[in-house]
């Protein structure tokens, strides 16, 4: 029980920072029975992963939430690396960099559509989701909104992404450059560059999500609080 506890504490510190989570966890009860307790420990951290993704998405869709992140900046695949070289070898490299800032701008652009749908599949959360998120591994909470999200973060994002590369023409050039790269090539780039900074777009939201979620849940020091000891004092946290 020490570690269901433990568990929800941590991905609330995750997602809110320690003043939500003491604002949240004070509403708990000081003695009641397991299961009313499991249930608002539920509630809280429902409520903690809404302010969570709020706060990341909206990180994520300001200006250079992406270009300007080392570790989310989407460049041009690794496939593509030596026809970029090429491009940028015969004068054509404000034409890449186009593509490059424009692939990042859709991306943060995009981002603005993901707090609704995140929203969505928390108040869609049942308590038995919620407890396998708090008995679970580091990346629980990320999981669950891999699962739950990624087909509706991929058809709202799609469509936004695109408008941004054809304001720019990087799809065209990106499907005239590639379409006869492949032609000569052994490995294929896929053409459609939509659908790839799509993809990435969506694995840097989760991407971030998964590293914050696993450093404070491996973190000790994030944990040992009064908080901690309070709750650990209570007749909830003597049940094994």
């Amino acid at each position: 029980m020490k570690k269901r506890i433990l568990g929800a504490l941590t991905v609330l510190w995750l997602f809110t920072g320690c003043e939500t989570t003491q604002q949240i966890l004070s509403t708990l009860p000081a003695s009641t029975g397991q299961t009313g307790s499991t249930a608002q420990i539920a509630a809280g951290l429902k409520e903690a992963l809404t302010i969570g993704t709020q706060n990341s998405t909206g990180r994520l869709s300001s200006l250079n939430g992406f270009f300007a992140n080392a570790a989310l900046k989407i460049l041009m695949p690794p496939e593509a690396k030596k026809v970029e070289s090429t491009l940028r070898n015969v004068g054509f490299g404000s034409l890449v960099d186009k593509a490059v800032l424009a692939m990042n701008r859709g991306a943060e652009e995009a981002a603005k559509s993901a707090t609704p749908i995140f929203v969505n599949a928390i108040r869609q959360m049942t308590i038995t989701d919620a407890i396998g998120i708090l008995r679970g591994g580091d990346f629980a909470a990320t999981n669950y909104f891999k699962q739950k999200t990624t087909d509706a973060l991929t058809t709202a994002f799609r469509p936004v992404i695109n408008n941004a590369l054809k304001n720019v023409d990087a799809t065209k050039y990106w499907s005239d450059i590639f379409s006869t790269y492949n032609k000569f090539s052994s490995t294929p780039v896929n053409t459609d560059l939509t659908a790839y900074v799509t993809e990435k777009a969506i694995a840097g939201i989760f991407h971030e999500v998964g590293l914050e979620e696993q450093k404070i849940r491996q973190d000790p020091a994030a944990r040992v609080t009064d908080l901690l000891k309070t709750v650990f004092g209570s007749p909830l946290a003597q049940t094994r």
